[in-house]
């Protein structure tokens, strides 16, 4: 059996074979309502820390470096120990860890609540189970690490409230848990969409969700050019 790693390195036609039957692709999604609750711009500017696990953190980082308020993002590991975090350990399934993307934030700028909008309506599926598109294992979870108590409330709140209007034909089963640590993946997976165009993982699977954002959020959209 493959694993799931596997996937990032098929040909073009098989990926496209892929998405057309795991739905890997976002340019169907819809833009889903604001949360009813979420907290008011802050009223200077300042540093605020998330972190979202939505399958590979290629597609995932791509998304949330184009958002204006977002001052930097990291892909990494989240879920596990400090001692299994790396790839080669991470895709044997055993470790714990879901691929996550550190999104360092301004509140004065973007609210958590429109962070957990754009999650949900463009970078991942919440209604997976332990996958995402052609990605299979408990790696490419849907999960919320939340930093505080007010993450961890808005986002149980915006998940029962997606869930009270079926937003999704099923239900959400994204995780919403404590951040116990952060580790920074390999250098050659930051910024991976960026710097590799042209790989059909990307063309596939990661373009379509930057083209989703422009499109459903072009109030929140920058370009990205790279630290």
């Amino acid at each position: 059996m493959f694993r799931a790693a596997c996937f990032r390195h098929a040909s073009l036609f098989a990926m496209i074979l892929l998405a057309s039957n795991v739905g890997c692709r976002a340019e169907t999604r819809t833009r889903l309502p604001a949360p009813t609750k979420d907290v008011a711009l802050a009223a200077k500017p300042d540093k605020q820390t998330a972190v979202f696990a939505g399958g590979c953190f290629w597609g995932t980082q791509s998304v949330f470096e184009r958002v204006k308020g977002v001052v930097a993002t990291t892909a990494g590991y989240a879920g596990g120990s400090a001692a299994t975090a790396t790839y080669d350990q991470v895709t044997t399934e055993t470790t714990g860890h879901a691929e996550s993307v550190k999104v360092v934030f301004d509140p004065s700028r973007i609210t958590y609540g429109q962070l957990l909008r754009i999650y949900f309506s463009v970078v991942h599926d919440p209604t997976q189970l332990n996958r995402q598109g052609p990605d299979i294992g408990t790696s490419y979870r849907s999960a919320i690490f939340y930093t505080n108590d007010e993450q961890k409330s808005l986002s149980e709140a915006y998940i029962a409230q997606l869930e009270a209007v079926k937003a999704f034909p099923k239900p959400i089963v994204t995780q919403v848990v404590p951040l116990k640590g952060f580790y920074d993946a390999e250098s050659y997976h930051q910024d991976y969409a960026l710097y590799h165009p042209d790989n059909s993982y990307i063309l596939v699977c990661d373009k379509p969700k930057i083209d989703a954002l422009k499109a459903q959020f072009p109030e929140l959209f920058q370009e990205y050019k790279g630290k």
